[in-house]
């Protein structure tokens, strides 16, 4: 009787084992199975920023529009300067009555408000044009990276700064900069041709 009650415990201890068992080997083949199917693929940002024709473009333009707005703001604070230098050297001059001092300095005022004004809308110009630009990188980028996942497959694509370590054969930099690139040369090419047309 001991003897078919061990039996029979090793038995249900066995199948008991084989059933916990089975499930962990089961999740393990899943987990394998999802690594293998979840691909993942990073891409350098600044690489883009640095070799996407759109971006060699537009960055000198808009840093010119940053000097041009620096020169422009530079001469107007020199020459608001030495207009309230020779004021003082004619207040002290005693060239003007009271009334005209009042007058002049009233005038000088409104021109640093005016160049404060000018200032302020100078910088949300220029802000509101980088904002502009960084857009239309972003949707470059994103548009360019569902076409090319579209055969990829990529679970996720990522950007290298990011992450603490990156394997390189995972990295699509390349690609999506000459796939913008080639993008970004064909619009070029329609936007010469609408050109042409309106000539």
């Amino acid at each position: 009787m001991k003897k078919t009650v061990f039996v029979a415990l090793a038995a249900v201890l066995a199948l008991a084992s084989c059933n916990n068992q089975a499930p962990k080997m089961d999740e393990k083949t899943q987990k394998d199975s999802l690594q293998n199917e979840m691909k993942i693929a990073y891409v350098e940002v600044d690489s883009i920023m640095s070799q996407y024709n759109f971006c060699k473009y537009m960055e000198p333009i808009l840093e010119k529009k940053a000097l041009n707005s620096r020169n422009t703001l530079a001469q107007k604070q020199q020459s608001l300067q030495a207009a309230a230098a020779k004021f003082q050297q004619d207040l002290q001059s005693n060239k003007y009555t009271q009334q005209q001092a009042e007058q002049v300095n009233a005038g000088l005022q409104k021109q640093n408000a005016d160049l404060q004004a000018l200032a302020q809308r100078l910088d949300n110009e220029l802000a509101n044009e980088q904002q502009n630009y960084l857009q239309a990188v972003n949707d470059s980028i994103q548009h360019f990276l569902e076409q090319y996942n579209k055969n990829k497959k990529y679970a996720f694509i990522v950007t290298k700064n990011g992450l603490l370590y990156a394997d390189k054969a995972y990295d699509i930099t390349r690609d999506v900069i000459n796939g913008l690139n080639k993008a970004y040369k064909g619009n070029q090419k329609k936007e010469e041709k609408t050109e042409k047309v309106k000539k």
